[in-house]
Order: C-alpha cells, then sequence, then structure tokens
C-alpha cells in the first residue's frame, strides 16, 4: 500500500533530544501492514537520516490535505539504506498525486514538481504506536479505528 497525496513530515531527534523534520517523498505499507518504508530526500534529510541511524525512533505523520484528518505513526527504525532504482517511480508518483491534491486548495502544481525527491534514503520501522493528530479534541489520543470524516462544524452565526 502506498500513501500517494498525503503530505508526510518525518521526524526524528538527537541524543539531546532535539527535534528534526523533513518532508518523505513516498511512504509504503509493507507486507503484514506492521512495518513501514518511508522514503527521505538525500538533499535535505541529511540530520535526520543521522539522527534515525543513532536512536532508531522514529515519528511519521499522514495528513489528508483536504481536511486535514492527520494520523502519526511512531516506531522503532529496522534499516535505513539508498532506495533502489526500481523504488524511484514510487516517490514519483508520490510527488504526482501530491501535486494534484495541493492545487485546488492553491498550491500550484509545479511547486509540487520541484520538490526534490530522488535519490533518496528508504528508511523502513516497525510501527510501535498510532496516535490521532486530525485537529480537535481527539488529537493526541491513540488511534482506534479507521479515518472517519469530520464532524460537521456547528454553523457561525452572526
Amino acid at each position: 500500500v502506498e500513501y500517494s497525496d498525503a503530505p508526510c513530515p518525518d521526524s526524528s531527534r538527537d541524543a539531546r533530544l532535539v527535534p528534526r523534520s523533513v518532508w518523505a517523498v513516498g511512504v509504503r505499507v509493507e507486507a503484514g501492514g506492521e512495518e513501514v518504508t518511508a522514503f527521505l530526500p538525500l538533499a535535505t534529510a541529511g540530520e535526520v537520516v543521522a539522527n534515525l541511524q543513532d536512536t532508531r525512533r522514529i515519528a511519521l505523520v499522514a495528513t489528508a490535505p483536504g481536511d486535514h484528518r492527520s494520523i502519526q505513526l511512531k516506531g522503532r527504525v529496522l534499516d535505513v539504506r539508498p532506495a533502489a532504482d526500481d523504488e524511484r517511480s514510487l516517490t514519483d508518483r508520490y510527488r504526482a498525486s501530491l501535486g494534484r491534491a495541493l492545487e485546488p486548495l492553491g498550491v500550484p502544481r509545479f511547486f509540487v514538481l520541484r520538490i526534490q525527491h530522488w535519490p533518496a534514503h528508504a528508511v523502513r520501522f516497525r510501527v510501535e504506536d498510532l496516535f490521532v493528530q486530525t485537529p480537535g479534541p481527539s488529537a493526541g489520543q491513540p488511534f482506534q479505528g479507521p479515518f472517519r470524516p469530520p464532524e460537521p462544524a456547528e454553523p457561525v452565526r452572526k
């Protein structure tokens, strides 16, 4: 399973607990669903990759662009390697899909297509925790089930 149009910031921390983030340029859920591979651009992920190799801890947030439904995956890094040539098509598809998803929200597609995405690191991790990160009263709570559309907001009365 690939996440094709969800912006995915990938975060790490160093030994002093100082956080660092980079945008993932593709995410793949591996067979069995317990492991995920995040693709991080070589051009911008240096500090994050160094932290991941040192601490072996990762947090990744996937957000639906239209309604901000978000989920955070936390886990233990199993492997960091250069992405293989046959994985480039995944990052190409992600970038194209993200461009289509953000364009109706006012982000020009050409802007998204300029995102550095190759070469990339492939970071495989075992998911240990899932948290709701959708803005609202459930943010930060453990994730309990499938995404549901957000409840309609109360109409604004003037």
